[in-house]
């Protein structure tokens, strides 16, 4: 799963080489997950002016679901509840706390490079630089 990755063909350099492994392997076995909860800190991001997008945040949903190895996980009553109840002491942002409920529940790693995430024991992460 993805923390966060707003552009399809995102700048690789940022990424950490074990990063961009397990994005490639998910990318070849059809498996990146990306949170539903990613297209609201996406809309809000652009709509506050933090961030820029070459397409409306519609048109880079579209082409986003449209790509043949992402799927979105929704949010749905487990994930949330779950988001609320994580074990000991954790990020305070709700979008993060339900995209790291999302991979807990999924059993699927959660790739960040958010230090309070990679520090969280509870989840699996990947960054590593």
């Amino acid at each position: 799963m993805l923390h966060r990755l707003f552009n399809p063909t995102c700048n690789l350099e940022k990424l950490s080489p074990k990063a961009l492994s397990a994005i490639n392997k998910a990318r070849s076995e059809s498996s990146i997950v990306i949170s539903s909860i990613s297209t609201w800190e996406l809309a809000l991001l652009v709509e506050k002016g933090r961030l820029e997008l070459s397409v409306s945040v519609r048109d880079w949903v579209r082409k986003t679901e449209g790509l043949p190895f992402v799927r979105f996980a929704p949010v749905d009553n487990t994930i949330s509840l779950r988001s609320v109840s994580l074990p000991g002491v954790f990020h305070a942002d709700p979008a993060v706390r339900i995209i790291t409920a999302t991979a807990m529940t999924m059993g699927i790693p959660l790739v960040t490079r958010d230090e309070r995430i990679l520090n969280y024991p509870h989840v699996n992460t990947i960054w590593a630089d």
